[in-house]
């Protein structure tokens, strides 16, 4: 895994929508990034002060490119608060990959706006940790990885439930974390991960005109 240069991690204003090119929406990437505090923290500070400048225009949208591999949980939880806490729409892209926290930032865009590429790869998996020393403090350890475990589930319940219009049990998403869990387009788009597969600029879905 390599970290994305400090440089290239920026929510840069104006810039053309990737698929829209006449339209113009902020643009926010999280390009072959592991996900940890230096672009949590930086994608957040540029989130929230792009929002706040936004007051008289919430209905502008931010996008979000993603092609991770994952990363911090605590980290991805940050950036995830932050889509949800401010008012614009978010659009989440998904280029190459994204995998444990990259595939719940996915999920967590604007519902209808969560997008991928035909040959994107979206993996989802239970959050692991590792921990030694004291038995007392093992078993705090445990206690809090099964707690961030829940609450991760929850979020996708949430998200996948609002994409098939009807409440997921909890325990299919139990299921489906339990181990790697590899996803192509289609299959991710099924469960409710991703809304569109975009096959070109001008906003082609796959699926239309075939016949």
């Amino acid at each position: 895994m390599r970290f994305l240069q400090p440089e290239l991690l920026e929510l840069i204003c104006a810039q053309p929508d990737w698929r829209m090119p006449n339209r113009q929406a902020e643009l926010a990437s999280l390009y072959n990034a592991t996900i940890h505090n230096f672009p949590s923290k930086r994608m957040d500070a540029h989130a929230l002060r792009n929002g706040d400048c936004k007051a008289d225009a919430p209905s502008k949208p931010i996008s979000l490119y993603i092609s991770s591999p994952g990363g911090s949980v605590t980290s991805g939880l940050a950036i995830y608060d932050t889509m949800t806490y401010i008012s614009s729409p978010i659009h989440t892209i998904c280029i190459g990959q994204a995998a444990s926290m990259g595939s719940l930032l996915l999920a967590g865009g604007s519902p209808g706006q969560r997008s991928c590429l035909p040959n994107s790869s979206i993996m989802v998996h239970q959050p692991s940790g590792g921990f030694s020393g004291q038995a007392s403090d093992i078993a705090i350890h445990a206690k809090e990885i099964m707690r961030v475990r829940g609450r991760l589930n929850e979020i996708y319940r949430r998200h996948l439930g609002q994409a098939r219009g009807k409440e997921v049990a909890v325990e299919e998403i139990e299921r489906m974390m339990e181990r790697d869990c590899f996803l192509d387009a289609g299959e991710a788009k099924e469960v409710g991960i991703v809304d569109n597969i975009y096959t070109t600029r001008e906003g082609g879905k796959m699926g239309e005109g075939e016949g």
